[in-house]
């Protein structure tokens, strides 16, 4: 009971510690504002840990984070495996090639109506097929390699871009068209000094989007077949040996590697587009 009181007095020491410092004189400070979601994100963790050990839950139900960190420790070589095989190959090669065939195809759907009206509903149609039922078909076709988890990549992520691409490659008002059109501007030249800049924003929301996108398709394919490593076959067998410590430090990889690729395509949007009103604080 001292451990669940302990936790309840961490909760409160957080919470004051992060209103304080979100309501100070230096909240907009850069190190504030990395500062607060910090500090709760070590409260999470710190209440977990006092309330699995207080109340005596079952290790195989939960975990501490404490025997997390130890697994994770002690198997670092082991998860780096999983981590190339998971990330590096399968999410991030499909990641790259359907984003590109995306804003590929965007680009040619832009210059055809036709395909307008032909592709948009089939991608509508093809986003909606569940992951579960696609990814046996594409390991069955292409292997128990990562080559066969590229391609679940690729499914998962091409529609969410396309969609994001063709709505940015049409955020330009008639007048600023017809102002290119009077300077006689090229298609070419309209598209690179007008149109993709106004689309990088959409661009950018579509690529944060597939990060999240991409992960998640690489581990759920791997359930369906795949060599004796990777983040996905890591989790399934660690669970049918109870091994829930195992099992939450692939999910640690996975989380960090997605909140690190996530946070990079950011990065690179708020450089790219420091000129939107999003990037300005909307001045």
């Amino acid at each position: 009971m001292m451990l669940v009181l302990a936790a309840v007095a961490l909760w409160a020491a957080g919470l004051a510690l992060n209103l304080r410092l979100a309501n100070g004189p230096a909240r907009d400070h850069a190190t504030t504002r990395l500062l607060v979601p910090l500090i709760f994100g070590a409260t999470l963790i710190g209440i977990w840990e006092l309330c699995v050990r207080g109340l005596g839950v079952p290790r195989v139900i939960l975990p501490p984070p404490s025997q997390i960190a130890q697994t994770f420790a002690a198997n670092l070589p082991l998860l780096w495996g999983d981590f190339t095989q998971t990330i590096l190959k399968g999410a991030l090669a499909g990641y790259v090639i359907g984003c590109s065939a995306a804003f590929v195809t965007a680009l040619i759907i832009d210059r055809s109506p036709f395909l307008r009206a032909g592709l948009m509903p089939l991608g509508n149609f093809m986003a909606a097929l569940p992951i579960v039922g696609t990814a046996p078909i594409l390991v069955m076709w292409f292997g128990f390699g990562w080559q066969s988890k590229a391609a679940v990549v690729v499914l998962m992520v091409f529609f969410p871009m396309l969609v994001n691409c063709v709505a940015g490659l049409s955020d330009t008002t008639a007048m600023q068209r017809d102002l290119m059109r009077t300077y006689a501007a090229s298609w070419g030249q309209t598209l690179l000094k007008l149109r993709l800049p106004a689309a990088l924003p959409f661009i950018f929301n579509g690529l944060k989007i597939c990060t999240t996108l991409a992960l998640i398709g690489a581990i759920v394919a791997e359930f369906f077949g795949s060599p004796t490593l990777g983040l996905g076959f890591r989790i399934s067998t660690s669970i049918g040996q109870l091994d829930l410590g195992m099992v939450w430090a692939a999910i640690l990889v996975a989380a960090i590697a997605g909140t690190l690729t996530y946070g990079l395509a950011a990065l690179v949007e708020k450089r790219m587009t420091f000129w939107h009103p999003s990037q300005r604080g909307g001045r």
